[in-house]
């Protein structure tokens, strides 16, 4: 059972059907005792940082998803803003972020105005280290859907799972043990985005 955090910024229900077409189970949910008793956990979101910060502490979520993290060893995924809530911080906003991951959230800043900011549509991720989440795609070029208009910089080398280029190479992806972080959209990446959640399913 994969516990969907709704902190009223995410397609969750999305998330929820994409996980059933692949043969999982979960439930959506904001309420603490069902986030208490979560055995994998994935955190959705779209919109401004500090917001989503800020919802998650007044749903009392925030120091109990660290519990589960950190102590508990419970894996995580972060969609989108929710990948950029495990990171320490945002040039978005003003909070910190969960600091699960040593990196750090950046605004595409393109001097030519040539690409548009958001960044929007497929691209290609290029797979830099073995990953379960990555099994059965690595000898294909997977695609998947983006919209975002700030990336993650990792600082640790180690943690980086894919890399994107859209004017600059970035991380789409990364992992740290039960942490997991991608910045594209699985639920809306059809194929490749089964085969992804159908791996957190069942590998982690």
């Amino acid at each position: 059972m994969i516990t969907i955090i709704n902190c009223g910024m995410g397609n969750v229900g999305s998330v929820a059907n994409m996980i059933k077409k692949v043969g999982g189970k979960s439930i959506i949910t904001s309420n603490r005792d069902e986030v208490k008793h979560a055995k994998k956990l994935i955190l959705p979101g779209v919109g401004a940082f500090d917001n989503a910060v800020k919802n998650l502490k007044d749903l009392g979520l925030w120091d109990l998803i660290k519990e589960k993290v950190l102590l508990e060893k419970v894996p995580i995924m972060g969609i989108c803003l929710g990948m950029q809530l495990l990171t320490k911080g945002s040039e978005e906003g003003e909070l910190k972020g969960f600091g699960f991951i040593d990196a750090y959230t950046k605004k595409f800043k393109f001097e030519d105005n040539k690409l548009k900011v958001p960044h929007m549509g497929w691209n290609t991720v290029k797979i830099t280290k073995k990953s379960k989440l990555f099994e059965n795609m690595e000898n294909q070029e997977s695609r998947f859907y983006f919209v975002h208009s700030y990336y993650v910089d990792c600082y640790n080398k180690n943690d980086i799972l894919t890399i994107t280029n859209y004017g600059i190479d970035f991380v789409s992806s990364f992992e740290n043990d039960n942490i997991i972080g991608v910045q594209f959209h699985p639920e809306k990446s059809h194929r490749f985005g089964m085969q992804l959640l159908k791996n957190f399913v069942e590998k982690y």
